[in-house]
């Protein structure tokens, strides 16, 4: 393929030749050749393609069928209560919400559910992931009852509907039904999206096994990074699914033993395997890596969101060598719950960019779809503008330039805060073509289109002209 005129490296305009997976040629004026296909870029940037490098792949794909239940869709009671039973009005079985936060409900159970849905069975998450809430029919068909011995949380002996960090459990209780990323990823591929790395702590064999079956069939257009847990010290990488990190999902009420944790570290990296630690709070981070740093770090050891990273963590960390992959996004989509919830104190460590760069510390970005928006290029306008959904500017020394922004979702699978190789002869052709110049986007990256995907060299999305 022959394309023409791209606007390369943020600024001059040549032809791009792509041949097999890689790019063979470029120069001012291309001479065509016989039977080539020719794309007439006029002008538009020719960019690295980009790499998402922690989302959840299959809750996505599953969320895309689910009843939004949260901000900003649904900000109140009345909202949540009309969406649920719109939901409710066709069809039967379960019925499955996400992306729910207390500021809509405060303290929701099954007796508020069971007023809007008394028939079919329901079961909300929490935007967190961490709390899935259902109502008393959905209790009744996992077989859940006031003197069972479930993990469902109990008031005066009763079950509340509400379920906390359970998911292996109700996993056993509800059939696994994985869902279809055909349209999912060509979504991704629509946004330039090339790779992604899955973080889904509880990912085992199986689930390797889906996303090898997946990515050959075509269902999945991404090359695709896999974090799980132990079990997949062992695996073997396969064609386009490459083993990611061991992943431990913290949770500061309820912290692994310092011990145990400090051995698996280790054994995944007798492994030669990366590990991965959710951190959200500073007590997370603080125990992630003392745990490292008595375990033994080693390159491409990660640190998964940052929610809070003071100075004094910025400079363990830089002592570990981790990876941090933080989400930018998380500000303008909850900064306003983070004013209202979040210690003043720690307000100014929140989901640190500029300041963890300038330190010198390893930073690649994301989104963790589904608890966050799938689109990158609304992350990276986040990263510039920091704003929160009220207007509130939170992190003014944290801001990015577009440039840096866009850095962030440009790094290998492998090494993701690495920077993405210049688009130059004999590099593989991983690319994105915008409708513009970069100069007349970057003011507004969120409102970027991308005309044209491709993945080594495979044009895997192209827009409608």
């Amino acid at each position: 393929m022959l394309i023409r005129d791209v606007e390369l490296h943020f600024g001059e305009r040549a032809d791009v030749r792509i041949d097999g997976d890689r790019i063979v040629a470029i120069d001012r004026q291309l001479k065509l050749h016989p039977a080539e296909v020719v794309l007439d870029a006029d002008g538009g940037a020719l960019l690295p393609a980009l790499r998402d490098h922690h989302l959840h792949l299959l809750s996505l794909a599953a969320s895309r069928a689910s009843i939004v239940c949260g901000p900003p869709h649904v900000r109140d009671a009345e909202q949540l209560a009309a969406a649920l039973r719109r939901a409710a009005a066709d069809g039967e079985g379960w019925l499955r919400g996400v992306g729910f936060h207390e500021s809509v409900v405060a303290n929701l159970d099954r007796d508020w559910l069971d007023l809007q849905l008394p028939t079919r069975p329901l079961r909300i998450q929490h935007r967190s992931g961490r709390l899935w809430i259902f109502n008393s029919a959905g209790l009744a068909a996992l077989g859940v009852r006031d003197n069972g011995d479930d993990p469902c949380e109990r008031i005066d002996g009763r079950p509340s509907g509400r379920l906390y960090d359970a998911d292996d459990w109700l996993r056993t209780r509800l059939p696994r039904q994985r869902p279809s990323l055909h349209a999912l990823s060509r979504e991704l591929a629509a946004h330039g999206v090339v790779g992604v790395t899955d973080t889904t702590h509880t990912n085992g064999p199986d689930d390797f096994a889906h996303f090898l079956a997946v990515r050959a069939s075509g269902e999945c257009l991404q090359d695709l990074m896999v974090m799980g847990d132990a079990r997949l010290d062992t695996q073997v990488d396969g064609l386009g699914v490459l083993r990611g990190a061991h992943k431990f999902h913290l949770h500061e009420h309820e912290l692994p033993e310092f011990d145990a944790l400090c051995a698996a570290i280790r054994r995944s990296h007798d492994h030669h395997r990366a590990v991965a630690f959710h951190c959200v709070t500073r007590t997370e981070l603080t125990f992630a890596l003392a745990a490292l740093a008595e375990a033994g770090a080693q390159a491409g050891d990660r640190i998964e969101h940052a929610g809070i990273a003071p100075p004094e963590l910025v400079a363990d960390m830089l002592a570990l060598g981790v990876v941090v992959v933080t989400q930018p996004s998380f500000i303008a989509e909850r900064g306003d719950a983070y004013l209202a919830d979040v210690d003043p104190a720690d307000r100014p460590w929140l989901y640190r960019l500029r300041g963890l760069q300038q330190q010198g510390l390893a930073l690649a970005g994301s989104t963790d779809a589904p608890f966050g928006g799938a689109d990158p290029w609304r992350a990276m306008q986040a990263a510039v503008d920091r704003r929160t959904p009220g207007g509130v500017l939170l992190g003014a020394d944290e801001r990015l330039t577009p440039e840096q922004a866009f850095a962030l979702f440009t790094g290998p699978l492998s090494a993701p805060a690495d920077p993405a190789p210049a688009l130059a002869v004999g590099r593989r052709a991983d690319l994105c073509l915008l409708e513009s110049p970069w100069r007349t986007l970057r003011e507004r990256l969120d409102q970027v289109r991308v005309r044209a995907t491709w993945r080594a060299g495979t044009l895997i999305w192209q827009a409608l002209e």
